[in-house]
């Protein structure tokens, strides 16, 4: 059965696994929990695109059989930094996401020694806790063109018909001095209506809003850079249809969302 794509939100730094006294978390740990009950059955692997990894004139794709984890979060409880997340990785299957992208005249190929970085490894830990999945992780290009990132997700969707779910993973909203303060509130809901807008059209319509994306309402203020939201440009290039926001909910004053493509 066809698989479907997500782009989820991946908190911040390993927030799932430390105390949350005033439950800021615990909305999107919910949320994560669901992405399981939302597969029309177990898939073949998990093919994730974090908004933690870019590499330079090419797309990448993790190679190892055992991939290790990149702790690439930094002043957190000890304990964080010996979280274990033993999903096997699967060699075949990016050497095939390899071949379609350079198929549609992408530039791709494998890095056998790059490991899962927290934008993976965190959000999977608590959806898919028994790490039996295999995974793959795909880098961003460095450049951060949309269009570019559109076209990835277009050259890598026939993975959907092939038993693997493809699962985006940044934040809608990523100003890390927005967090918090309440004169972010305003724009990030802008920006979030924004997108829920847009990725309820068809691709087309949908495309071409995403390539004009900085003029949206609120769009640099909510993306300063823009490395954790081309996750949901690749995300919307392998869609051949609508897109439904599934998660919404506001944290540390700012809006988050994320979105599901049948």
């Amino acid at each position: 059965m066809r698989q479907p794509v997500f782009y989820i939100p991946h908190g911040g730094g390993p927030c799932f696994f430390m105390d949350d006294p005033a439950g800021t978390w615990t909305g999107m740990e919910a949320f994560l929990h669901t992405l399981p009950s939302r597969l029309p059955e177990r898939p073949r692997a998990i093919l994730m695109i974090s908004g933690h990894w870019e590499s330079e004139d090419r797309f990448l794709f993790t190679g190892s059989a055992k991939p290790d984890l990149l702790f690439d979060y930094y002043g957190f409880p000890q304990h964080t930094y010996q979280l274990r997340y033993d999903a096997p990785g699967e060699p075949d299957i990016a050497a095939r996401a390899v071949a379609l992208m350079e198929k549609a005249g992408l530039s791709a190929g494998l890095d056998a020694g790059r490991g899962l970085d927290h934008g993976v490894f965190v959000p999977l830990k608590v959806a898919f806790p028994d790490a039996d999945i295999p995974v793959i992780e795909m880098s961003l290009d460095s450049n951060l063109d949309p269009a570019l990132h559109i076209a990835a997700g277009r050259a890598l969707a026939p993975l959907r018909d092939e038993g693997v779910v493809i699962i985006t993973s940044g934040m809608s909203f990523h100003n890390m001095r927005g967090y918090g303060d309440p004169r972010f509130t305003r724009p990030s809901e802008a920006f979030d209506h924004w997108l829920s807008e847009s990725m309820a059209l068809e691709p087309a319509a949908r495309e071409k809003r995403l390539r004009a994306w900085e003029t949206a309402p609120g769009a640099r203020q909510s993306h300063p850079r823009e490395e954790h939201l081309l996750p949901l440009f690749v995300a919307a290039g392998a869609a051949d249809g609508p897109g439904d926001q599934i998660y919404r909910e506001t944290v540390m004053k700012t809006v988050i969302s994320g979105f599901a493509f049948s």
